[in-house]
């Protein structure tokens, strides 16, 4: 990632009893303490776009990668790459973080935030579950993850990089992302645990709806996607907020990573919450 794109964070290790964990923090010290989890795939970084807009508004921020992901090492058993498992790291971080903070989890990590919320809701201020949904994907984005599965298991990281690459080159409308960019993409991927994208891929399309588990005891809530995300559809977040008797929010010109795509919008919308 672009020191540009980083601007306002620091990076940080916090160690935890399973483990390092690589984070992002930047923010108002003395700041409501905010912690951010990324999806599958994804790292602390895409969440860098919001930093200097929820700073400016007093809060105090950390975005971490998730065990096995990027920057933070991770175990060799796919089998531990659950929410529920992940949820202890989140709790340790939180823990250390400051009194009740503020949670939001992105696509897989709204899963993680989820299972964390529901495990501990003491600890939990609010909960934001972007481009989230109530149960394991479906659709082409569980297809994907299914056909790659065998290309893991023969190529390893970069095969499947390599694999997903060509994919998305070969569809309409594909625009490639600046060089420098680019080579943090590749470079996060590969970083990351074998395990861990084979394990997340795993819970991802299993992960059971527990959203009658979280409706009883969440904290505020509130349900955020981008107009056009295309992983869990919006009618079906919709819905899992009217369960959750959660607000929503929909995101203008953003799809499935509302934080890089229309971050202005998205902090905004995010200040609102909080504040109110």
């Amino acid at each position: 990632m672009t020191a540009q794109l980083c601007a306002g964070a620091e990076s940080v290790v916090l160690e935890t009893d399973d483990g390092p964990v690589a984070a992002l923090r930047g923010g108002e010290p003395g700041g409501q303490p905010v912690l951010l989890l990324p999806g599958y795939t994804g790292s602390k970084e895409d969440f860098a776009p919001l930093f200097a807009p929820l700073a400016q508004a007093g809060f105090a921020l950390a975005a971490i990668d998730l065990p096995g992901q990027f920057e933070s090492p991770g175990p060799s058993d796919p089998a531990v790459y659950t929410p529920d498992e992940l949820a202890r790291t989140v709790q340790d971080v939180a823990g250390q973080l400051g009194n009740r903070v503020h949670l939001v989890g992105h696509s897989f990590g709204g899963l993680v935030a989820r299972a964390a919320v529901i495990a501990a809701p003491e600890r939990y201020r609010s909960l934001v579950l972007m481009c989230s949904g109530p149960a394991g994907i479906g659709g082409a984005r569980a297809d994907t993850i299914e056909r790659l599965t065998p290309v893991l298991a023969a190529s390893g990281l970069a095969g499947v990089y390599a694999a997903t690459l060509a994919a998305s080159r070969a569809q309409a409308g594909y625009v490639a992302p600046p060089p420098p960019l680019a080579a943090f993409l590749e470079r996060r991927f590969v970083a990351g645990v074998p395990a861990m994208l084979q394990g997340m891929g795993r819970a991802l399309r299993s992960e059971p709806d527990r959203v009658a588990e979280l409706a009883a005891v969440a904290p505020p809530t509130l349900v955020l996607f981008g107009a056009d995300d295309d992983a869990w559809p919006p009618d079906v977040q919709r819905e899992m907020a009217a369960r959750l008797d959660a607000p929503v929010v929909v995101v203008p010109d953003a799809a499935h990573s509302p934080a890089v795509e229309n971050p202005a919008e998205t902090a905004r919308a995010l200040v609102e919450f909080w504040q109110g």
